[in-house]
């Protein structure tokens, strides 16, 4: 049963943050789930004495953040509660601020080798014959692309999104996927990759798919390790540069 949203005193009008705070109290209170209804625009106004411009603004900002969904002639829903606001505030300020987003990427970076170095045996563990073929081509494809190309580093992000998939992690693929959508924004300041560097890296790649289908988890720390060391390295030179 579904908790009631309390009106509050009919002379007091409720300000957009006020607004937001409640309809993310009520979604909660009732556990509420990704799809999941929303009472009506006008329901919603009449239970929190909110007028109908605070509840759209509300609304938009909520919208904004994933956090509900509005569905033209259907209404609005819980959103997917994606991590889509985080990576558009990291890639928009690696627009207006490379020197910044330099120490964002580095983050990252060492948010995503903790969590494959980390989770080692529970990759390994869970990666199939299907997944590891999938992984053979991938890594073949990072082979044939140029070196430093656009497309090298596509290939690099479609290989970790695919390692990642067998865990069923819904936040460590976001956190993947924004990886490397601020790796596009930044690449430019981090200079062009030596091809000693490009040849670390795709063998990097080659070893985490061997040390997977023989199953050394420590082979595959190892290899995880060796792929991101190049890219920490560019990074601190772009940084002292």
């Amino acid at each position: 049963m579904r908790t009631e949203i309390k009106p509050i005193r009919p002379d007091r009008t409720l300000l957009r943050q006020a607004v937001t705070d409640r309809i993310k109290t009520y979604i909660i209170d009732n556990r509420l789930k990704p799809g999941d209804p929303l009472p009506t625009e006008a329901e919603l106004c009449e239970a929190l004495n909110a007028s109908r411009s605070s509840l759209r603004e509300a609304i938009k900002t909520l919208a904004a953040l994933d956090i509900v969904e509005v569905r033209h002639g259907s209404g609005t829903f819980v959103g997917r509660l994606s991590l889509s606001a985080l990576v558009e505030s990291l890639t928009f300020r690696g627009l207006l601020s490379p020197e910044d987003d330099l120490r964002a990427l580095l983050d990252l970076v060492e948010v995503r080798q903790l969590f494959e170095e980390g989770m080692a045996a529970q990759i390994i563990e869970r990666l199939d014959g299907e997944h590891l073929a999938d992984l053979e081509q991938a890594t073949a494809e990072l082979e044939q692309c140029p070196p430093g190309s656009a497309a090298q580093v596509e290939a690099d992000r479609k290989f970790h999104q695919l390692l990642m998939q067998p865990l069923g992690n819904q936040l460590i693929s976001q956190l993947t996927g924004a990886f490397w959508d601020v790796h596009a924004i930044v690449a430019p300041y981090l200079g062009m990759s030596s091809p000693a560097e490009d040849a670390d890296t795709v063998a990097a790649h080659r070893a985490m798919v061997e040390a997977a289908r023989g199953r050394d988890a420590d082979a595959f720390a190892a290899a995880v390790v060796a792929h991101y060391a190049p890219v920490r390295r560019r990074i601190a030179a772009a940084g002292r540069a």
